[in-house]
């Protein structure tokens, strides 16, 4: 049966033991030796080929462009493989986390976990990736770990609000991704406590960082995170110590950046021995948007497909969204930012623009992770009066059913209501998307495979596309060796169509 831990904070004169902090509770999850079921292994051998599918994508971008410059301008024997990259040109490996958790963060395009914070906890895999090729580690460890920053990435965010105090959800990525290292590495409990400490207190941030105009940062922080993981361990296994009590203590995160000295808060852990299966709650994206507008898109692309007149805003008096309050208030109306409706808004602001994605989807008839987004799309006249049309409202029932506990009725979508010039209304619903697990299409191993193809087309050969998805299916069985092999390397030619940006790194140099 799983464990509640309960977490509150100590005043300085209120001793916590060390075996009793949240730190310490995480990092005998991290150190416990459970082997992953076989469906908990299928699923991450699923997230690696996802991750590598929006990386692909990704490897022309100019966030990826910047990242993978400053990755190569830290080479490192043994070192660990950058996306794009021949697997030979190795870098230091946080640089190389830094590199591939951009890629693949970049589209807002890989995996969820929403509940009282939000996450997208394929955000581990970069780092723990990365560790395990320049540690000459297998896929059996890999596999571990990755589990292990899955199982405790979920288990903070069911429990701990961030964005309620204007956190980033990053601050719950650092632990997980410095605790999946420490099961990577087989570390000890001491040390694995010690680096979520350092992680936790080094990668807590504001959430302006999606809010109003979006900047390339949206894609770097999780990076960020991941590669503050990996210093931590290092510095961890080097005997450095962190401050602690780091959520409980009276000047810590809880009492100070979250819901204060007199917060308390229940963190459901899996029992010693029991099998981590938080990876199993998360979920996909069939499309590159927040993933509150995943439904969305797949109502309004029903709807645009079965009422052609919708598309035209003069049959359109108004449009509103009725759905939960995360969706109102960060990608909807209620986030009271113009630029959700600004026609020259950046790629990111669009992402989190639900009136702007629900147009495109109702017009389109479908959803594309670049021509929905070209500036010549957004700016189209027809559909920049019809998005101004578009507002939403924050409905009690589907903010219960998004918090809900209970996967069977758990909603992330929403009801419309369109009011016509001729006066009639049409309405629809939709709870899930497709993609869902209880979606009218669940992804399975052949989605995810299918959306690699699609994603890498034109990136990688024929050839390269074969040869990662066949050690991807095969990951627990992979040799250290093979493990170092586990990238993506681009085409001839397609990395040389975008010019590689010079910083500090490169100062100096002849």
């Amino acid at each position: 049966m799983p464990y509640t831990h309960h977490l509150r904070v100590y005043p300085s004169a209120e001793p916590l033991k060390r075996t009793d902090q949240l730190a310490w509770k995480l990092a005998e999850l991290a150190t416990d030796t459970v082997e992953p079921t076989a469906e908990v292994t299928d699923m991450v051998i699923n997230r690696v080929i996802d991750n590598a599918a929006v990386a692909a994508a990704s490897l022309t971008r100019g966030p990826a462009v910047a990242a993978r410059s400053q990755a190569q301008a830290h080479p490192y024997t043994p070192g660990s493989t950058v996306f794009g990259l021949d697997a030979e040109a190795t870098s230091s490996p946080e640089w190389a986390a830094w590199a591939n958790g951009v890629a693949v963060r970049e589209l807002d395009f890989h995996d969820t976990f929403l509940a009282a914070e939000y996450s997208h906890p394929g955000d581990n895999i970069p780092p723990i990736l990365a560790v395990a090729q320049h540690a000459g580690r297998d896929g059996r460890d890999l596999v571990r770990g990755i589990v292990t920053g899955y199982e405790i990435q979920v288990d903070l965010v069911r429990a701990i609000s961030l964005h309620k105090h204007k956190i980033d959800h990053v601050a719950h990525l650092g632990p997980s991704a410095a605790a999946g290292i420490g099961t990577l590495l087989g570390l000890d409990t001491e040390t694995v406590f010690q680096a979520i400490g350092q992680a936790l207190h080094t990668t807590t941030a504001t959430r302006q960082s999606r809010k109003g105009q979006i900047s390339t940062w949206k894609a770097h922080a999780p990076a960020f995170a991941g590669k503050l993981a990996v210093e931590a361990v290092d510095r961890a296994m080097r005997g450095q110590t962190s401050p602690e009590p780091i959520y409980e203590g009276e000047d810590g995160v809880v009492a100070w950046l979250l819901d204060g000295p007199d917060a308390a808060y229940d963190v459901v852990l899996p029992e010693a021995g029991e099998p981590r299966t938080g990876i199993l709650d998360t979920y996909t994206k069939e499309h590159s948007a927040e993933y509150q507008a995943q439904a969305i898109i797949d109502m309004a692309r029903a709807l645009g497909n079965e009422r052609p007149e919708l598309r035209d805003p003069a049959n359109i008096v108004s449009i509103v969204l009725h759905t939960s309050h995360h969706t109102h208030y960060v990608i909807g109306s209620g986030a009271n930012d113009p630029q959700k409706y600004d026609p020259t808004a950046s790629r990111e602001t669009l992402d989190h623009s639900v009136p702007y994605i629900f147009t495109v989807a109702l017009q389109d008839g479908g959803w594309h992770h670049v021509d929905s987004y070209a500036p010549e799309r957004a700016q189209r006249p027809d559909t920049v009066e019809l998005w101004r049309k578009v507002t939403t409202a924050e409905d009690a029932e589907w903010t219960r059913r998004y918090h809900s506990t209970d996967p069977a009725e758990k909603a992330f979508g929403g009801r419309v209501e369109i009011t016509l010039t001729s006066g009639e209304t049409v309405t629809r619903e939709i709870a899930v998307a497709d993609a869902h697990p209880l979606g009218a299409r669940p992804f399975a191993r052949a989605n995810y495979v299918a959306k690699f193809r699609t994603l890498a087309g034109g990136v990688l050969t024929d050839a390269e596309i074969e040869r990662f998805l066949d050690l991807a299916e095969r990951l627990p069985e992979l040799t250290p060796a093979e493990v170092r092999e586990l990238t993506i390397v681009a085409a001839p030619g397609v990395l040389d169509t975008v010019a590689a940006p010079t910083g500090l790194f490169e100062l100096g140099r002849a």
